[in-house]
């Protein structure tokens, strides 16, 4: 079967073409099919060809979707270390504050939400003290930084903590009982936390328990938002929460890649960039 190529590339024979798309790979650390379609000119069928020879070759490693570097494969072979909560906190500080302020201008007095845990949603509990326009806001949590946090508002907010089994270092509370609340409420808005957002994989968790919470506050909010500053997207970890279209926005920060953006639409998912109104768009 001949190409029809049209991309610069078109020209390119086939043991060069794989060469130069190893070479994306090794730089990019995941590169889709439909990349190297575009990149190289070639139909989809040509660029899972020239995958699968760099993977007989050992290569690469081919996964769903595209490939990733051979030592990937080594990575995911050991445990998933989980960051602590304020490892977490001082990373993309600026882009979960953005997150942080989108996110609460969304909620109205008179409310009621679910903050899950973690330090993007802290962000918006944040967020939520700095809006002296709102009043009478029940908020559920099950992270207590976020209570904590929470408190001096009070009673302008009611906190109400969930209960459940203290997970140290992410301060967070689980089952047994963490459930329990969550299953008797049905709150109007319902922001969750993550640690992967990815088209075909849905919404993920490092940690099972946190995970399995997750998925109960998601059904019982009548709205649900995921959370997850740029470098989520396109991560996939053990825990999965629910698929991309079982919640209803998603809000990142301005550098998710568009490419995953659009991906994440096209798969249902409602995605929201939150900018810094002082920088125009």
């Amino acid at each position: 079967m001949t190409d029809v190529a049209t991309g610069p590339h078109s020209a390119l024979t086939a043991p060069e073409r794989r060469e130069r798309a190893l070479a994306l790979v090794a730089e990019r650390g995941f590169v889709r099919v439909a990349e190297l379609s575009g990149v190289f000119g070639v139909t989809t069928v040509t660029a899972r060809a020239d995958l699968d020879a760099l993977e007989r070759q050992g290569s690469i490693r081919r996964v769903h979707g595209g490939a990733v570097p051979v030592s990937s494969l080594i990575e995911a072979e050991r445990p998933e270390r989980e960051p602590t909560f304020e490892e977490a906190l001082a990373a993309s500080v600026e882009p979960k504050r953005l997150i942080g302020v989108h996110a609460a201008s969304l909620v109205r007095s008179g409310r009621s939400i679910i903050l899950d845990v973690g330090t993007t949603t802290l962000q918006i509990a944040r967020a939520l003290r700095a809006r002296d326009d709102l009043e009478d806001v029940t908020i559920f949590t099950n992270g207590l930084s976020i209570a904590l946090e929470l408190e001096a508002e009070i009673p302008r907010f009611t906190v109400v903590v969930t209960g459940g089994t203290l997970r140290p270092k992410q301060h967070s509370l689980v089952h047994p009982l963490a459930g329990s609340m969550l299953e008797e409420v049905h709150v109007d808005l319902a922001f969750i936390g993550c640690n992967g957002v990815d088209p075909v994989h849905g919404v993920t968790n490092a940690n099972l328990p946190e995970a399995s919470v997750k998925s109960l506050m998601l059904r019982a909010a009548a709205r649900s938002v995921v959370v997850a500053d740029a470098a989520k997207l396109g991560e996939v970890h053990l825990g999965r929460i629910a698929a991309v279209d079982a919640f209803d926005t998603l809000i990142t920060d301005a550098a998710a890649p568009p490419a995953l953006v659009e991906e994440l639409r096209g798969s249902g998912l409602a995605t929201v960039i939150a900018r810094d109104p002082r920088v125009e768009a």
